[in-house]
């Protein structure tokens, strides 16, 4: 059995501690002296991370790969943590983290985005029975395509503006499309304008998803697109 264990960068070695620790990780190693090191752990998930004093977040190129039986528990388990030691989950800069979402023909999973611009990206581990990893098939409406390339730019590239522009144009080009295909777009609209602090613009879209016609079936098929509304309207509150 082999084990690898990755060594990412950062500026403030104090800084890694407390962000990861409101994502519920464990201070296992502290050092500052002669060089600024520290080891963090969530059950079999450990970080190690260097401090550089002249080291710029936004310039790093720092990333590692993270594979986990239960993607979604993992992603919930972090938001719950930052809501409850920083009061939101930070969707915008450094530190940020981006939400599950599928995406075609890839690995499904999310990203953490440390304090030291590090990309701790999470993504299914292969199934013990089959060996496969959980994906996504490819998007097949327009807005889904939409919603796809927007995704790209607003999470993997940090382009909120781009992104919200792209779905702006679609979502009203498709203003007939199904409710099933318009909330998920939605939603990531009003969540791009929260990260540009555009609240006019998120309440607009949060009270045009409320508005929309949905079937049981669509509640059913659209809860966790749902919840996701609750609670972009708590972060429109605070």
């Amino acid at each position: 059995m082999a084990i690898t264990v990755p060594i990412l960068p950062c500026r403030n070695v104090n800084e890694i501690v407390s962000f990861y620790e409101s994502l519920g990780f464990a201070k296992i190693y502290f050092q500052v002296r002669p060089n600024p090191y520290v080891i963090v752990r969530l059950g079999d998930i450990e970080l190690h991370f260097f401090g550089l004093d002249d080291f710029e977040p936004e310039k790093s190129l720092g990333s590692c790969i993270v594979q986990v039986d239960d993607v979604d528990a993992l992603y919930q388990s972090f938001v719950n943590g930052l809501r409850a030691v920083r009061g939101k989950v930070p969707s915008a800069g450094i530190p940020r983290l981006t939400r599950p979402r599928k995406k075609q023909n890839a690995v499904y999973g999310f990203s953490v985005i440390d304090p030291g611009g590090n990309w701790i990206r999470i993504a299914s581990a292969p199934s013990k029975k089959t060996g496969k990893t959980k994906e996504t098939s490819a998007a097949s409406s327009k807005l889904a395509r939409a919603l796809d390339a927007a995704a790209a730019l607003g999470d993997s590239k940090g382009d909120q503006a781009s992104a919200a522009n792209l779905l702006d144009d679609v979502l009203a080009r498709n203003e007939s499309a199904p409710v099933c295909e318009r909330i998920p777009a939605l939603v990531y609209r009003a969540e791009l304008a929260l990260a540009m602090n555009d609240a006019a613009t998120a309440t607009r879209k949060l009270v045009e998803l409320r508005s929309l016609p949905l079937s049981a079936a669509d509640r059913t098929a659209l809860a966790a697109e749902l919840e996701r509304v609750s609670a972009l309207e708590e972060d429109v509150r605070q």
